[in-house]
């Protein structure tokens, strides 16, 4: 749907880390290390696609000229410069261009970690356990060097305090010890075969410069970090600037080498997206991942395109497609019922929205995985597959099951018969029924009204066409298109009946699977378990693939995954493009190989030519 991006400001990956701290005599996980080995990067299945003495990434340009400034934009505002906390509205930049984590996410493979802030990491064959040597060159941006002590605080803190996926992650840790000024190892309550990499990914806050007893209230103050840049000028909710940190520790590593390219990163922020794409046709930023396929196809023939000052580009990238959908909250009646659900997904016409909003650019989305390995759509189910879904008899549709299974496709015409005809057994099934023209509830009399929460024009023009096919069936949908804050707000405390929303997936789904769809992040304020599922099926999908050892068996669980979660029906699913469609200044110059993720923001420089 519109604004279906994939990552595209600068930096990248994901948040981590916590626990409780064992000091002192030598524990069972000091002991279990002696059975582990030490290595400098580490990959979830099968080995690195890097040797240990690689010299940098095949997705950047080694030898890209440093200077200049890059400029970008967002649409919203910010009211907080802390992301690890769920009060507040933070741009994620800050997570990733100014606060680093253990080690770093290579770009070209499914997931591996590769030494950042440590320079080693070791674990056993069970992945019991995790410890990690720092690198003593590791500095904070003040100068202070990074410590074992610094490790240990930011998981102590953002178990008690950070998000619920920090929290999340960080509550399967039973223990962590520091066992040296530059080592620490974190023992697991299970093993946990992602679990080492996750921690890799947490985020190391500075302990001398944070204030405990105000870290939960949100500040236009940046956390201080050890990364590339660091906020020089912040305009609350407009704009924010980034210069690169003086003497960054990380400028030579391998890792970094071909990155951070610019001296300056600023980031202007648009109340829509209309207003946006104009400042972009002024020059007022650099870059835009179009996400629009109206604008795509007809709204760049500006002069600057036809001059050539402009450069269209589509690219594509090697990761699932995001799942774009408009959910439905199931916490409330009447989505509580499964043949609601499918009766609304039934009316939503996705052959004449394309066709009449989208220039048929558009692609249908029917997976969570969709177009990867790990995608269950026109599969049938393997052995293994079936073994683990056993227990789960009514977990899955049996179309589903067999791989069979596709969204409605309708006749294009807007006023499909067939499709209205099978909603309408559905919502009679359901307990509704035609009363002059409103679809209403058999037993109380009251029509089917339903509110949907919507915070970009883009959404709301998606929402009134879906409006106009839902009323075919008597039913009224109200189009709500609140602020960018109060629809952060409401999306993250439920507070809605329907909501539009992009799971974005990699080619390594791990345990914020749990955090998406685990029962236990239903009711818990902030998840993007948005829908409200809870099921034990799910959950059961989600523990086979994190405790799969081999690729086969990994596949095999999310692709089971899959299956329940389409079989739920909690959503419509809406569509994506083929690829990131990609709008740049002829200045802003880019690596010709494209990184698994797609081209990204942090390996382009300027051209001075």
């Amino acid at each position: 749907m519109p604004g279906m991006t994939r990552r595209h400001l600068i930096g990248g990956g994901i948040a981590t880390a916590g626990g409780l701290l064992l000091a002192g005599r030598p524990t069972q996980a000091q002991n279990a290390a002696d059975t582990g080995r030490s290595m400098a990067a580490l990959a979830m299945h099968g080995a690195p696609l890097y040797p240990e003495d690689f010299p940098y990434f095949r997705s950047v340009n080694p030898d890209a000229p440093r200077g200049g400034r890059l400029r970008q934009s967002a649409v919203g505002s910010f009211d907080s410069l802390n992301p690890f906390i769920v009060r507040g509205n933070a741009p994620p930049i800050i997570r990733w261009s100014i606060v680093e984590s253990l080690m770093k996410r290579g770009p070209d493979e499914a997931f591996t970690v590769y030494p950042l802030l440590a320079r080693r990491i070791e674990t056993d064959d069970a992945r019991s356990y995790v410890a990690f040597e720092l690198d003593p060159a590791a500095r904070f941006s003040d100068g202070a060097p990074v410590t074992a002590q610094d490790v240990l605080f930011s998981y102590e803190l953002l178990h008690r305090r950070g998000r619920p996926n920090m929290r999340s992650y960080y509550g399967k840790v039973a223990a962590a010890e520091i066992t040296d000024e530059r080592r620490i190892l974190f023992r697991f309550g299970e093993a946990d075969r992602e679990l080492p990499l996750i921690l890799a990914l947490m985020p190391i806050l500075a302990r001398h410069a944070v204030n405990e007893a105000r870290f939960e209230e949100t500040s236009f103050a940046a956390p201080l970090g050890s990364g590339p840049y660091v906020v020089t000028e912040v305009r609350p909710g407009t704009s924010i600037v980034m210069a690169r940190a003086p003497d960054y520790w990380g400028r030579d590593l391998p890792v970094n080498r071909g990155l951070f390219n610019f001296d300056t990163l600023s980031y202007e922020f648009f109340r829509d997206v209309n207003s946006q794409f104009e400042a972009f046709k002024r020059d007022l930023y650099d870059i835009r991942f179009e996400t629009d396929p109206g604008r795509w196809k007809t709204g760049y023939d500006f002069p600057a395109v036809r001059q050539g000052r402009v450069r269209l580009e589509e690219i594509a990238d090697g990761q699932p497609d995001p799942y774009s959908a408009l959910i439905f909250n199931m916490r409330r009646p009447p989505f509580a019922d499964a043949r609601v659900r499918e009766a609304m997904v039934e009316l939503f016409d996705f052959e004449w929205i394309n066709a009449n909003l989208y220039f048929g650019v558009y692609r249908r989305t029917a997976s969570f995985f969709e177009g990867s390995e790990l995608s269950a759509r026109g599969r049938p189910a393997g052995e293994r597959e079936r073994e683990w879904l056993a227990p789960f008899a009514d977990a899955v549709l049996p179309a589903v099951m067999e791989g069979t299974w596709q969204p409605p496709v309708s006749d294009g015409s807007g006023r499909d018969r067939e499709r209205l005809r099978r909603a309408l057994e559905l919502f009679a099934a359901a307990g509704f029924e035609l009363r002059n023209g409103k679809l209403v509830d058999r037993g109380t009399g009251r029509p089917l009204v339903v509110e949907i929460l919507v915070g970009t024009k883009d959404q709301e023009r998606l929402s009134l066409a879906y409006r106009y096919m839902l009323r075919r069936a008597g039913v009224e949908l109200a189009v709500r298109l609140v602020d960018n804050v109060q629809f952060e707000t409401r999306k993250q405390t439920y507070d809605y009946d329907m909501v539009p929303y992009i799971w974005v997936q990699t080619l390594s789904p791990g345990n914020e699977q749990s955090f998406y769809f685990g029962s236990a992040a239903a009711d818990t304020p902030g998840t993007r378990n948005f829908m409200g599922l809870r099921s034990a099926a799910t959950d059961a999908m989600i523990a086979a693939l994190l405790a799969a050892r081999s690729r086969e068996d990994f596949v095999a669980a999310v692709r089971a995954l899959d299956r329940v979660l389409i079989s739920a029906q909690f959503a419509v699913p809406l569509f994506h493009t083929p690829g990131q469609w990609l709008a740049r200044w002829r200045r802003i110059a880019r690596p010709e190989v494209v990184s698994l993720s797609g081209s990204l923001a942090e390996s382009w420089w300027l051209d001075e030519r």
